[in-house]
């Protein structure tokens, strides 16, 4: 096994799997995730801990070995799941319901706190919810059904829906800043949505030229929230600049099957991890300072296209992201793959200060906590 990972065996495929937040005024590493399954007779949400009361002393593999607080049945597989604050977590049903849990820490329970049976919907069936994002207390969804909808929590209604805001699934959501949200839909378009306006129109369109693609999964650069990556069917990464036009500014392949997640690292965003159907989990380091090629792809050729890799005009050079200067072809990125040997599909991954989850299809759970940030 690679240093520092640990691998726990769950009897349940995960399809989600997310840190809790831990405040930023505090230096203390993530010890509480939550994972969310998919495909199983009975899906569970789980609340796992890898505090320091896990069995050790024994032998140093057990140290740090996740431990199952608590779970909760969920009904149908969960699709998305997104921590609200630190006592709540808002789940996506395949149902086409909206669930927010409550952890209750006193006694280390699940409850359901908050229910919107069938937000997601099709003139007579239920539409599957596929991408939720929180900014707290607001909540948005996205579905199967195209629509775009805005919850409050502990407000029972619905604050806001786009109807028919897509004529095909909206695959994942974003926000760009509080006001705006970005989505990502199954014929590779982007559309970026301003709440302000009155409409059910997008304020902007995006797309890669020709392609319709499938786009699974977007994030936001955690500081300059006109870059976002974007990962779909064809396992490409792409970099985008909403700004620029509306063309990716970088394509680099990434997977040799669908990526399912992408994230940046929320607090050193130099550093962006994805997973795929192909059963890896990549860690991406571009250093803007670097001259030397440095792919560490274990031998396999990663491509590079880099579109107007050029500082926009009258910008301020040291307020440039990394992932926007240079010819990224010269090599100033750095690819590591983080799983020690393929794996059934990689289905979501959270990285919090040097922590690091996944959860996949072999119904494992993998986290590392000395991930070098």
């Amino acid at each position: 096994m690679m240093e520092g990972i640990n691998a726990k065996y769950v009897s349940q495929k995960i399809s989600k799997t997310r840190w809790r937040p831990v405040s930023s005024s505090s230096l203390q590493q993530p010890d509480i995730f939550a994972t969310g399954s998919w495909d199983n007779e009975d899906n569970k949400i789980s609340i796992w801990s890898i505090g320091e009361n896990g069995i050790s002393g024994l032998d140093d593999e057990f140290e740090g070995d996740p431990q199952l607080v608590c779970e909760h049945k969920h009904n149908g597989d969960v699709l998305d799941l997104q921590f609200l604050d630190q006592d709540r977590i808002v789940t996506a049903s395949s149902t086409g319901a909206v669930i927010i849990f409550r952890h209750h820490h006193n006694s280390q329970t699940l409850s359901v706190s908050q229910l919107w049976e069938r937000a997601h919907h099709y003139p007579c069936d239920n539409a599957p919810c596929t991408g939720i994002v929180c900014n707290s207390p607001e909540i948005v969804t996205v579905g199967e059904d195209g629509r775009i909808i805005l919850f409050r929590a502990d407000q029972e209604g619905v604050l806001r829906t786009i109807e028919n805001a897509d004529s095909s699934t909206i695959h994942d959501v974003t926000f760009l800043r509080t006001t705006e949200i970005l989505t990502v839909n199954s014929i590779g378009q982007l559309k970026i949505w301003d709440f302000r306006q009155q409409g059910n129109e997008p304020s902007q369109i995006l797309s890669l030229t020709g392609d319709r693609v499938p786009l699974h999964c977007v994030d936001r650069h955690p500081n300059q929230q006109h870059i976002v990556a974007t990962g779909g069917q064809d396992g490409m990464l792409c970099i985008w600049d909403v700004r620029q036009g509306n063309m990716p500014f970088s394509l680099m392949e990434a997977h040799s099957a669908e990526m399912w997640e992408v994230h940046f690292h929320p607090s050193n965003p130099d550093h962006l991890f994805s997973c795929s159907e192909d059963g890896s989990l990549l860690h991406w380091e571009t250093s803007s300072n670097s001259d030397t090629p440095s792919f560490l792809q274990g031998g396999r050729n990663t491509s590079i296209v880099s579109r107007s890799a050029i500082a926009p005009a009258g910008g301020n050079q040291s307020l440039i992201s990394s992932w926007l200067t240079g010819d990224s072809s010269k090599g100033h990125l750095e690819t590591t793959h983080m799983l020690p040997s393929q794996t059934l599909s990689v289905n979501s991954l959270d990285v919090l200060g040097q922590c690091l989850v996944c959860g996949t299809d072999g119904e494992a759970i993998y986290v590392n906590r000395r991930v070098p940030i």
